[in-house]
């Protein structure tokens, strides 16, 4: 699966979690530092932090991090079966 590709499949992901009722295309800006972020790391912690992060700067409200770290881990399940199909 080609970067593109694997791009299309998280922000689906992230459109489908949408933890602020924004609908489809709500919140690119943040789906894009979302992604930058599952491409630079590779531990669900480092990422569901900065999800954390990017909502609180953007919305200036904190979502739980536990529920930021399913999404992360889920994110990071489908980087890894991108890697592992190659």
């Amino acid at each position: 699966m080609e970067s593109k590709e694997l791009s299309y499949k998280l922000i689906d992901v992230l459109n489908k979690w949408d933890p602020f009722n924004m609908g489809e295309g709500g919140f690119d800006p943040e789906i894009a530092d979302i992604l930058q972020a599952v491409h630079d790391y590779d531990d669900g912690d480092l990422i569901a932090k900065r999800i954390q992060s990017v909502f609180e700067f953007s919305f200036e409200q904190v979502l739980p991090y536990k529920e930021c770290l399913t999404i992360a881990n889920t994110l990071l399940g489908i980087k890894n079966e991108d890697v592992c199909s190659l």
